[in-house]
């Protein structure tokens, strides 16, 4: 089962034999450069008080698992790390060594060392998740707040005046999700939802959205990740970004409101 899906017809593809096809109207760029970091509006900021070590570690597993720091990219010094998140460095440093022993960072030393994410991470889900089923009530909340964020988040980014960088970014997004495998597709599924809501300027939302998005993903992971429903999942993807690229807010915001439907219903059948 992918994330946002419906059910499938069995003519579908699975991707990455092929690139994602221009839509009509939208023409895709010549040239991919990267988006702008979603790291500053999500992760780097200052953490909660009281538990100033959990939730470092929280933010900066968070990095990972949505991946907004990509496998075997850096994250900044130690000393950036203290700033931002308003702890001292031992945190931090105590932080990082945590998720290194768990495999999801590694250290480097010598003139271009420093923190980086693991290139190959610990395998997450799979389907038989060791913690308790989530009730009724739990998934209604998580899928309900994920609609009011995701579709308004969509119908706001397609009445945005966009950059070149930010369309070409987009674009991008939509590509990488597309072409992924299965392992890594939950990650860059995230980050492609993570970036429509960066595009509507306001930081907060996104904050909001990747919190959102970790305790969706938590349910998705007690489900199996299907190919079928991964090619049906990024037909949805290239409705909704072709519908903000053309500036059409109504059939982005409805475009995305089908897609999160799917993987509702989806959710809650499995689990429900």
């Amino acid at each position: 089962m992918a994330d946002d899906t419906e059910a499938a017809t069995p003519t579908d593809t699975v991707p990455g034999s092929a690139p994602v096809t221009p839509v009509q109207g939208v023409a895709a760029p010549a040239s991919l450069p990267a988006p702008a970091s979603l790291a500053d509006d999500v992760v780097f900021r200052p953490v909660r008080s009281g538990n100033a070590f959990e939730d470092t570690v929280a933010r900066l597993l968070q990095a990972v698992r949505l991946g907004i720091v990509e496998p075997g990219g850096a994250l900044p010094p130690e000393r950036d790390l203290a700033a931002r998140f308003s702890v001292s460095r031992d945190t931090v440093r105590d932080a990082i060594r945590s998720l290194s022993d768990a495999g999801y960072l590694v250290a480097r030393r010598g003139r271009y060392g420093g923190t980086f994410v693991s290139e190959r991470l610990p395998a997450e889900g799979g389907g038989e998740p060791e913690t308790a089923l989530p009730t009724a009530a739990e998934i209604d909340d998580v899928l309900g707040l994920r609609e009011i964020l995701e579709v308004g988040a969509a119908r706001a980014a397609a009445g945005r005046s966009l950059s070149a960088d930010d369309r070409d970014g987009l674009w991008q997004r939509l590509t990488e999700t597309s072409e992924s495998s299965a392992l890594d597709y939950r990650r860059l599924d995230s980050r492609l939802h993570l970036t429509i809501g960066q595009l509507v300027g306001t930081p907060t939302l996104v904050s909001l959205m990747a919190d959102n998005r970790t305790r969706v993903n938590e349910l998705l992971d007690h489900i199996p990740l299907l190919p079928i429903n991964i090619a049906h999942s990024n037909r949805q993807h290239e409705a909704i970004v072709a519908a903000i690229l053309t500036g059409n807010r109504d059939r982005a915001a409805q475009a995305m409101s089908e897609h999160l439907e799917g993987s509702a219903v989806l959710l809650r059948g499995f689990l429900a």
